[in-house]
């Protein structure tokens, strides 16, 4: 019998300690009700709770761990960098070569700067990109998180999502007055909005592929339009790749689409699984960052010898397996193509989306494509499919609003074990429906 009596004591005992029991709002589960499973460890394609229970895992902490948990090839490298001591405040060599990987597998970059989480990418982007341009206002799109910093707090997805607060309190007027928000996959929106604040828009920043109001893909050619649109206002173009980067093609989001972005934002994988992030692009851009420019941004704790270690070691293993991804997108679509039967055979609708290695169920009878037609999903519904499938070892994210993702490691049964508790779960959510 599914029981989580120690992860619910677990929750209580937190709940005394950290604001809500959790360190980042979704883990919470309010989006989907019931205990959040604590856990104690994770290996390949599975994560294990402190209750004794096996699941599958589709969360992959958030996308990073897309050679499974505790790759061998990784965990040596953490290894074998944690002899030589845990953190210099000075420079590293790995923090070079982690930094020539990248420049390599994403032509758009030219330099990049090592910061310790996707937050603090975008954040330093936007700065850089205000000051390269010597204009203030941001384009955003509604339904895309880019961290929690003010400035992006305006429409944002995610966790803000599923809590119902957008908006945060404590961001003021003044700053949220700088941001501007246009409706992902709407290029007519977007050119409306230029030509009325063009001569004042530094930058535009996108997630290429949302994954953040659930999964959602942009309409053939819409990138490019939103690539045309900026370069003709002068605007620098930002592509938020901390998830989409080195998971949706080798080359990220940008190299899938073909887009060449002015600024890159980047983390998850580049960190092995540790906290990390980055933001990089064309040089005369990025040596505008201190000490080599005038933009100032810094860290005690960028570029980290562990997190450079573990980013490296995962980008070398993906980039010398030329068929990597190709299993990666196989595995993918055969998992939505068995959830998919399942779902049919309860006259359920469902929307479905995938790029490489990341996919998105919506329960909606209707197409998704931006923030709007995502917030009709029927949350009910997921949550009662979340629920059973938990039960039976499947660990999705919890919430409507999330992307989930697969590894290398998962395995062909894994996929039907994951296919055949979607038919009773499917089952359940009917069920719930009739009465």
């Amino acid at each position: 019998m599914f029981n989580l009596e120690k992860s619910a004591q677990a929750f209580a005992e937190a709940k005394q300690y950290i604001p809500g029991g959790v360190n980042s709002p979704v883990r919470s589960f309010r989006g989907v009700g019931g205990t959040p499973p604590f856990i104690a460890g994770a290996a390949g394609s599975k994560i294990y709770d402190i209750d004794g229970h096996e699941y599958i895992d589709y969360v992959g902490s958030w996308g990073p761990m897309i050679l499974g948990h505790a790759h061998p090839a990784v965990t040596e490298a953490l290894r074998e960098a944690l002899q030589h001591g845990t953190s210099y405040g000075a420079p590293t060599l790995l923090e070079t070569e982690l930094a020539k990987m990248v420049v390599r597998l994403m032509p758009s970059i030219e330099l990049v700067r090592m910061v310790n989480s996707g937050t603090e990418a975008t954040m330093s982007a936007l700065r850089l990109a205000r000051a390269f341009t010597k204009r203030n206002k941001i384009v955003k799109f509604a339904g895309c998180y880019h961290g929690h910093h003010d400035s992006l707090l305006v429409k944002a997805g995610s966790g803000a999502t599923t809590l119902g607060i957008p908006d945060s309190p404590g961001v003021t007027g003044n700053i949220a007055g700088e941001t501007l928000t246009a409706e992902y996959n709407d290029a007519d929106g977007l050119e409306q909005l230029f030509e009325r604040y063009g001569e004042e828009i530094a930058a535009v920043i996108i997630e290429p592929v949302p994954g953040n109001m659930g999964m959602v893909l942009p309409r053939p050619g819409y990138l490019q339009q939103v690539r045309n649109i900026s370069r003709k206002y002068g605007a620098l173009l930002i592509f938020d790749e901390v998830m989409t980067g080195f998971r949706v093609a080798l080359g990220g989001a940008q190299a899938l689409y073909g887009i060449t972005p002015d600024l890159t934002c980047l983390g998850k994988i580049i960190g092995g699984g540790l906290p990390v992030g980055a933001y990089g692009g064309r040089r005369d851009i990025m040596e505008q960052v201190a000490p080599a420019g005038p933009v100032y941004q810094a860290g005690t704790l960028s570029g980290n010898p562990l997190a450079m270690a573990a980013g490296l070691t995962t980008l070398q293993v993906l980039a010398g397996t030329p068929s990597i991804y190709e299993q990666l997108a196989a595995k993918t679509t055969s998992l939505c193509d068995g959830i998919r039967i399942q779902a049919d055979k309860f006259d359920l609708t469902l929307q479905y989306h995938k790029a490489g290695a990341m996919f998105g169920i919506f329960f909606s009878a209707e197409p998704v494509y931006n923030y709007e037609t995502a917030k009709k999903a029927d949350t009910t519904s997921f949550a009662v499919y979340f629920q059973a499938m938990l039960e039976q070892g499947i660990y999705l994210a919890p919430s409507q609003f999330e992307a989930a993702f697969m590894s290398a490691v998962h395995s062909d049964d894994d996929i039907a074990a994951t296919v055949a508790a979607s038919a009773s779960a499917f089952a359940r959510v009917a069920d719930s429906k009739t009465r």
